[in-house]
Parts: structure tokens; sequence; C-alpha cells
């Protein structure tokens, strides 16, 4: 791939923004682009990890498999966003399976090829690890703010992250395109099939959103957001 399109794609995302553009090109020459289709798994949790992903187009969600079996995903991953969060400073395998929800083309950076570069600029270390630290911060501002929520509130919640990183507006309606069952979506937010189809179908009664296979349209965001505020 060119170094044209990669650098500059570097230099928007979180990670890299800080870097000079002589520390941007260096980590462009390691770069390699990929394709991966729709369903298709990119690693699984407990493999070796070998490389950083980045998404230049595309929707990956993470998930984590328990010793019964069943699958908790992790989160939603769109174009812009780094996975795994701390996988060049961190040696143990991928902590969760990585899953293409749609078409997507990536960025993978090798994991061993960085340390390398990072050896001979160090510059470059130091300036993604102070990313990193805000990133965590963030994290964990969101797991604080969860405890302690009811269903409904981290169903709305979710749909409003959902709303924010993939949604497409026109005419005040937000379309999101995004192929997630119900089971999906209530793995995502620690609840039953069940709860989601009534807390959905509620929504949907009270002209709020409308989900489809394929596709979330929220027909008022306003009204969906007063519906925590005001709880």
């Amino acid at each position: 791939m060119n170094l044209e399109i990669i650098i500059p794609f570097l230099r928007k995302t979180n990670l890299f923004h800080d870097l000079s553009e002589q520390e941007l090109k260096r980590v462009a020459e390691i770069a390699i682009s990929r394709r991966i289709s729709r369903r298709s798994i990119l690693f699984t949790e407990g493999s070796e990890k070998e490389c950083v992903y980045f998404i230049q187009k595309g929707l990956i969600k993470t998930f984590k498999t328990d010793e019964n079996g069943h699958d908790q995903i992790v989160s939603f991953l769109s174009t812009g966003d780094m996975f795994p969060h701390i996988g060049f400073f961190h040696p143990h395998p991928y902590p969760a399976t990585a899953e293409a929800i749609v078409d997507s083309r990536l960025l993978a950076i090798p994991v061993s090829q960085f340390e390398t570069l990072m050896l001979n600029y160090p510059s470059i270390g130091i300036k993604m690890m102070t990313v990193l630290g805000d990133k965590i911060r963030e994290l964990q501002e969101k797991i604080q703010g969860l405890t302690g929520q009811d269903v409904k509130h981290r169903v709305i919640t979710l749909l409003l992250q959902l709303a924010d990183q993939l949604g497409k507006f026109k005419d005040n309606i937000c379309v999101i395109d995004l192929p997630m069952t119900h089971q999906e979506f209530a793995i995502s937010v620690g609840t039953t099939r069940e709860t989601v189809n009534r807390l959905l179908s509620q929504l949907n009664k009270e002209e709020l959103l409308e989900v489809s296979r394929n596709q979330i349209i929220i027909f008022d965001l306003r009204g969906l957001k007063s519906q925590i505020s005001s709880g």
C-alpha cells in the first residue's frame, strides 16, 4: 500500500496523532494492508499475538467465550479504532476473539517489528504510552458509569454509543447499519434475549426506533436520550 495513503490514516488515529512526520513514516513502512470478509475470524482468544490492527473501513466485534461456551461481547470497533488496545505493550496472547461484522479493510502492524522500531525510536513509545494512559482512564470511567445501571439504561446507552460510532444521519433520523441479532445485543448489555426483545418492542411502540435484521433506525434521538436522563 502507498505510504501517501497510510501516513494520513495513521496521523488521524488517537494512538499516533502526536508522532512526527518521520516517526509516522517509520510506522507506515512496517504496516500491512489486510482485507477480511464478513463473519470471518481475524484472531481467536488465547492465540499468539502477532499484530495490532487498525480499522481503515468496516466493523469488528470482539468477544470472549466462558467455560460454558457462551460468548460475551467485549466491544464493537469501527473505522479508526485500534485493537487490542494495549497490544504493543502487553506480552500476553490476544485477550478476545475478533470477528468482522461486515467486509472490512484493516492495517496490521506486526508486534515484533514494532518493538524493534521502538528500540530505534524511543520517542514513539513514550508518546504512545501517554495516549494509552488517557484511553485506560476513559475505559475506567465508562465501566464506573455502567455500574448500578438497570437493564433499560444499559440498552439505551449501547444504542446511543452505536449511534455515535456508526450512525448516519438524514433528516434528523439516525440509521445504524449493523447486522446484530437480539441475542448478541443481550450479550453486550449482560441480560437475556427476552428482556432485550421486550425493551426494543416498547421503544418501537413509542416510535423512538425500529430494529431489523441488518439495521437500527432511531427516529427520535433526543427522545431516546430522555429515557435515561429522566430515569
